[in-house]
């Protein structure tokens, strides 16, 4: 009889045209309906949680209840097992005196029989949907039955696991999953922060460099939220412990895009941050990178040299990454064998040989060296000189007749040498290898569409007297953001680089030794014509791409 009325349920469903991927009579509803898996058959529809419950009410003739009239009602789960509840979507309450019990699944005789039996024959049916049951179990049961030190603490048990595995696979969590996704790309976000707080979820993403508040996902329940983020990136959903990293690659959208997963646990629950790595996004051509005409025809020169080391610094998020895969797109040649060592590869270059490095299985950037100087290649390019090892690997790799591009976390480009030095190159074979450093930090472009002219005053100095350390004066005419719908009110979108380029001369060579001097090399280099980062973000400030607090921003004044 059950399976009659799902089946009539169905059909009423078709006949609404809410179904969108099979008639009333295929064999997947059979067997949805034969499962009463009521969440499975909403995933065929095109109505959202609530309006699948309300047909679900109006056809069986039931009332509907919301999750605010269950938070509101005293509970009565203290006689039921948490399984139970949970894997059968169950909330049994009491309201103006009668017990009743919220389900999704009105047709699940075996479960209102079960109810019945501890509560009494006169138990009234609502309707819910399994979202808002799943967010007052937790809530009630977590009030009930579980203590929050101990339940971060432990493992959690088995059936929970389960039980947790199927929440995150429901319908409501993958499509919350998947337009938090959608809505990254749109923003063009390079990252997505998920962080639990008492006052619930808290989502940020990372658009243009900075973090930017987005709604939170409503009515989804937060650890089913990061479960189903595990999932996708093939991570263990039991373990809430310990921090854990992944991967996928999957569609957002339109867009084809590679996702890199980290958690990490916190005090109110467990935190995910998601990096966004679109599949589609095109190579640059090194004049969209923002280099000045004079860098731009050193670089090139450079790019020619035979062998030797260039070296690409700046903090995490300055776009080296992207000034490498440009600068191998120049290289990328039938004449010459390319081969990168990469974590992760973020740019797919056709005609170049690319590897991921597995610590775990004992692919570090340094093994992969040690391979790839017996594969023949003319460039190879390390994403990353992290350790001792990795710099002596790369340097002996650029003396052995190989052009090496790798990159390093430093201030400055002449901050470079002495790192190198720290890790144990000797002064003698970075003097022979180290052609040129290039340092680099992004700052937000102007929206073209809102910006708009205007002389600085005295109060602006006032404000911040830096700006005339710049070399800005009162009266000097400049561009300012103004925000609108396509900046998002920000004023800004997209980025460019600002860049110094620091080419190894003679007399920088003589300064390299075992107590090089950074600052030295620094003033050798300015000296010699060297542009710094400052005056590389000033000069296209003036030119009306970027805002001075974006330069103070990203750059300091030496």
């Amino acid at each position: 009889m059950a399976s009659d009325l799902s089946l009539q349920f169905v059909e009423y469903l078709r006949q609404g045209k809410h179904l969108t991927s099979v008639d009333g009579r295929d064999g997947a509803v059979g067997q949805v309906v034969s499962d009463r898996r009521r969440a499975n058959l909403w995933e065929l529809t095109d109505l959202s949680a609530a309006e699948f419950a309300d047909e679900a009410a109006r056809f069986y003739g039931l009332e509907r209840v919301t999750l605010q009239d269950m938070m509101s009602a005293a509970p009565l789960v203290a006689s039921f097992s948490q399984r139970f509840l949970r894997e059968m979507l169950v909330f049994p309450y009491q309201s103006n005196g009668r017990a009743m019990v919220a389900v999704a699944d009105p047709t699940d005789v075996a479960v209102q029989r079960a109810v019945q039996i501890v509560l009494g024959a006169g138990v009234v049916i609502r309707i819910a949907t399994s979202e808002d049951l799943a967010v007052v179990l937790n809530q009630r049961l977590g009030e009930d039955d579980v203590d929050p030190a101990a339940e971060l603490a432990a493992q959690p048990r088995e059936d929970d696991i389960e039980s947790l595995r199927d929440l995150a696979s429901g319908a409501p969590v993958v499509r919350a999953v998947n337009d938090l996704l959608e809505k990254a790309v749109e923003l063009r976000a390079s990252d997505i922060h998920i962080e639990p707080f008492p006052a619930g979820l808290v989502v940020r993403m990372r658009i243009d460099g900075l973090l930017r508040p987005v709604v939170a996902p409503a009515g989804v329940l937060p650890r089913a939220l990061i479960s189903r983020i595990k999932i996708v990136a093939n991570l263990n959903i039991a373990e809430r412990r310990l921090p854990q990293d992944g991967a996928a690659r999957l569609r957002a959208g339109r867009a084809d895009v590679d996702i890199r997963v980290a958690i990490m646990p916190t005090q109110h629950g467990e935190s995910a941050v998601i990096r966004i790595l679109p599949k589609d996004r095109g190579l640059l051509v090194v004049e969209k990178l923002g280099f000045s005409s004079s860098d731009d025809a050193t670089l090139r020169r450079l790019l020619k040299l035979p062998h030797g080391m260039i070296v690409i610094t700046g903090p995490t998020g300055s776009g080296k990454t992207t000034t490498l895969a440009t600068i191998l797109s120049i290289l990328n040649e039938p004449v010459r064998k390319i081969l990168t060592i990469e974590d992760p590869v973020e740019y797919e270059i056709p005609g170049v040989n690319q590897s991921q490095v597995k610590p775990a299985i004992g692919l570090t950037f340094a093994a992969a060296l040690r391979s790839f100087v017996r594969q023949d290649p003319d460039v190879i390019m390390i994403g990353e000189v992290r350790d001792s090892e990795t710099a002596h690997v790369a340097v002996h790799a650029a003396l052995t007749g190989h052009l090496v591009l790798t990159t390093l976390h430093t201030e400055t480009a002449a901050a470079a040498v002495p790192r190198l030095l720290d890790l144990g190159v000797e002064g003698y074979l970075l003097r022979s290898v180290l052609r040129a450093v290039i340092a680099q930090r992004l700052v937000r472009q102007l929206c073209e569409r809102c910006k708009s002219p205007r002389a600085l005053n005295d109060a602006d100095f006032a404000e911040d007297p830096r700006l005339a350390a710049l070399g800005f004066r009162t009266g000097e005419v400049i561009q300012e953001p103004c925000g609108c719908e396509r900046c998002g009110g920000t004023g800004y979108r997209g980025r460019l680089g600002v860049f110094e380029l620091l080419e190894l001369t003679n007399g920088i060579r003589d300064l390299i030794s075992d107590k090089t001097d950074g600052l030295k090399i620094d003033e050798m280099a300015i000296h010699g014509g060297m542009t710094t980062m400052l005056n590389d973000g000033i000069a296209k400030c003036r030119a009306g791409l970027t805002s001075p607090a974006e330069i103070l921003r990203v750059t300091t004044v030496r």
